[in-house]
């Protein structure tokens, strides 16, 4: 049998942590490559392909950046290169009371020019896909026409059965002004089959006078499958054939250390459940289950033998 192939769409990013002139510490990492580690992480090899697709360049990093992600078990067929682009890099700075600081140069990043090419690897893959990825920040970083250039690769997958995640992942400073990020984003969700949303970044998409009203809003989106993260409050999940919402339960954190990539790999979580054959409350489980373990350890990607207890007893 087969594995499913599944491949995420976006940005991985270069990170330095840094203070003045001190020494740096390098690591990378974006939301859907989190996601897509996770998911990984999380599913056979057997069972589920991983792919990533994004823009490298033709430098040393990028070179670094490919063997680092090999190593993570991800499948690259999918990559653009680019020459004179190079990764997208943001910077750390931590002052004395340990807030944090960001610095981006993602400008010219070899992802944003993904789409610039006659043909992308992903486009000419179209054929091979179960399940494609891709959210808010993949859409902001992409130009009009490469935008369009995802959209219309998407509806032709999900014509011929692929399932279409989007999660709703914003960044208004990636945005020129919020009317532009509410249209794309309505297009988004006219061409996926399941939509990951975090309530605060629909609210905020959106300009909803309250979370109540984004809930009503999100709630009334005509897409087959909705996911609605709520931070420490259940997960409201509606399966594809039904009408019914349920309510899953999140799990009680004594300790919370960081929250990055809680949604990530709540969404990696909850599609090695789902496209493996388990109902959508299921699968919000183990999303949560999950995002409660990242948000106990530092940084996006936690160790992997962190999350040993929950991957070494699932059953789909």
């Amino acid at each position: 049998m087969k594995p499913i192939r599944f491949a995420a769409i976006g940005e991985c990013m270069l990170e330095v942590q840094a203070n003045g002139f001190g020494p740096a510490v390098f690591s990378y990492g974006g939301d859907t490559f989190n996601t897509a580690v996770y998911l990984r992480r999380c599913s056979k090899a057997k069972d589920i392909e991983v792919s990533y697709a994004t823009g490298l360049g033709t430098d040393q990093l990028s070179q670094s950046l490919f063997k680092e992600w090999q190593d993570l078990g991800l499948k690259l067929d999918d990559l653009e290169y680019i020459e004179g682009r190079l990764p997208g890099m943001y910077l750390i700075e931590t002052d004395s009371r340990g807030e944090r600081t960001f610095h981006f140069w993602r400008e010219n990043s070899a992802a944003r020019s993904y789409f610039h090419a006659p043909e992308t690897a992903l486009e000419k893959h179209a054929d091979n896909f179960d399940c494609l990825y891709f959210s808010g920040i993949t859409l902001a970083i992409l130009d009009a026409p490469s935008r369009q250039r995802l959209f219309a690769f998407l509806k032709l997958t999900k014509s011929n059965g692929c399932r279409v995640v989007f999660d709703n992942n914003f960044r208004p400073k990636l945005w020129p002004d919020r009317k532009l990020a509410q249209s794309v984003y309505l297009e988004a969700f006219a061409c996926c089959h399941t939509a990951m949303i975090t309530l605060d970044d629909h609210q905020a998409v959106f300009e909803c006078a309250s979370l109540d009203d984004a809930l009503v809003h999100a709630q009334s989106l005509a897409i087959p499958e909705v996911v609605i993260k709520r931070g420490v409050d259940p997960t409201l999940v509606r399966q594809e054939h039904t009408t019914e919402w349920l309510n899953v339960p999140t799990q009680v954190v004594q300790q919370v250390i960081d929250t990055t990539a809680a949604g990530d790999s709540f969404a990696a979580a909850y599609l090695s459940r789902r496209l493996c054959g388990s109902n959508a409350e299921s699968a919000a489980s183990f999303g949560n289950a999950l995002a409660a373990k990242v948000i106990q350890h530092r940084g996006a990607l936690i160790p992997l033998a962190a999350m040993k207890d929950l991957i070494s007893s699932q059953t789909y």
